[in-house]
């Protein structure tokens, strides 16, 4: 009998469907508008982010810190010394750590408002399906009435129908969160 995994995955669709295929475009061309209307500087700041953040970026650095030191040591015969206490090595490196972190500063800071603006789009389509789903809640329980079938007296039913209140929701969460902090 041959070695065969526990599950199989699950078939792939032959096409998607039109809505889905529609929300990916939508996406798609959402994040190339927000890409197009970035400032010059955020382009800037985005390029230098992931340049800084890449494998090229340390393959640099390790040469011309590594160049550095080894000249400033005496190791490279012919070349003299230029910095040999390593202070402008230093200056230099500090310099560059303030104008790298900004940078990052900057490209996270427009990384939070896109996630920001994915989390309210989240809510809103979150708190539409809840009340969709209240609806038709209802709705299955007036065919149930009508029907003659005692669905009503189901408590997660009653539950069901009773539409949800978001400001309800973050004031209990800030409560319990409240009431968390004072006890630690």
């Amino acid at each position: 009998m041959p070695d065969s995994p526990p599950t199989v995955a699950p078939p792939r669709p032959d096409s998607l469907s039109h809505s889905l295929k529609r929300n990916i475009q939508a996406l798609e061309d959402r994040r190339r508008q927000e890409a197009a209307s970035a400032t010059r500087e955020e382009k800037i700041a985005e390029a230098i982010t992931s340049f800084t953040g890449s494998m090229r970026f340390v393959y640099l650095h390790l040469a011309l810190y590594g160049a550095w030191i080894l000249v400033n040591l005496g190791v490279i015969p012919g070349v003299p010394r230029f910095d040999p206490s390593f202070v402008v090595l230093a200056m230099v490196a500090s310099v560059e750590a303030i104008f790298l972190s900004t940078f990052v500063l900057i490209s996270q800071n427009r990384m939070a408002a896109a996630a920001d603006k994915r989390a309210d789009l989240d809510l809103q389509i979150s708190l539409l399906a809840e009340h969709e789903l209240t609806t038709l809640t209802e709705l299955v329980s007036a065919i149930a009435a009508r029907l003659d079938i005692k669905a009503d007296a189901n408590p997660d039913i009653q539950e069901a129908k009773k539409d949800i209140a978001p400001e309800a929701v973050l004031d209990e969460i800030e409560a319990r969160q409240g009431k968390r902090e004072q006890s630690t």
